[in-house]
């Protein structure tokens, strides 16, 4: 009897259920090799929303007013100021306004005089509330100080400082550049200018509320739907030729 034929006999004595587990045992680790490659949760998430991210938080509001010398009032420019200062107050404000008079150097009795029109032209500009009047060391006494006006309110910021550089962007010494992963401070200067042009903090979390809605313009469309028109508004344009521009 060959070989063959010997192996072929001690095969067949085996039950078909070790069969069975047997191809189950060897099918296993190639199993496992296929379910390694779906993983994907190590991914890092590189968007600059995260890594840099717009946050609301309390910050001051300041106002620097130079008061004008041997003079109990304020110039027209520094009225203006203050009244604006005054109506953000109203507008997104809280607390109290602080004026900081400065302690000291050749501007201090001019100050002291003009916390006086300060507090008029806050009240004209709409502020109602607690005025704190206080002062502050001035550094150097040879310069100008001003008069610091200070409220507190809600504003967007992103939570992290640009400029920093946690990491070298050459890698020469190492290889963490070899990732081709964008740097640290990337996104953080736009993130920041988006943070500062938003008027509202708010509009960041949610919608606002719905204003009511004009009567005259939805009758006026309603209307031209129902004689077969165009609901749109018509815009006429007039145009005119350059040569009789200025004559």
């Amino acid at each position: 009897m060959s070989k063959f034929q010997q192996k072929t006999q001690i095969l067949q004595r085996f039950p078909r259920a070790c069969l069975a587990i047997a191809l189950v045992c060897l099918s296993a680790p190639l199993a496992g090799c296929g379910v390694d490659r779906t993983v994907t949760g190590s991914i890092v998430d590189d968007d600059v929303r995260v890594r840099h991210p717009i946050v609301l938080t309390k910050a001051a509001t300041n106002l620097d007013i130079f008061a004008p010398a041997n003079h109990a009032g304020l110039d027209t420019v520094s009225k203006g100021q203050v009244r604006e200062f005054a109506q953000a107050y109203r507008t997104h404000g809280e607390g109290q306004i602080t004026v900081l008079v400065p302690a000291g150097g050749a501007s201090a009795a001019d100050a002291h005089q003009s916390v006086e029109a300060i507090r008029h032209e806050l009240s004209a500009g709409g502020a109602r509330g607690f005025i704190s009047v206080g002062s502050y060391p001035v550094a150097d006494p040879s310069l100008a100080s001003p008069v610091r006006l200070t409220f507190h309110e809600l504003k967007a910021k992103v939570a992290t400082n640009c400029g920093e550089w946690p990491a070298d962007l050459a890698s020469g010494s190492s290889v963490e550049g070899w990732n081709n992963r964008p740097y640290w401070n990337f996104g953080c200067a736009y993130q920041s200018a988006l943070a500062t042009q938003i008027a509202d903090p708010r509009d960041l979390v949610g919608p606002r509320a719905e204003t009511p809605a004009d009567t005259a313009e939805r009758t006026r469309a309603i209307s031209n739907v129902r004689k077969g028109g165009d609901p749109g508004t018509s815009w006429l344009t007039k145009n005119s030729a350059i040569s009789q521009i200025g004559n």
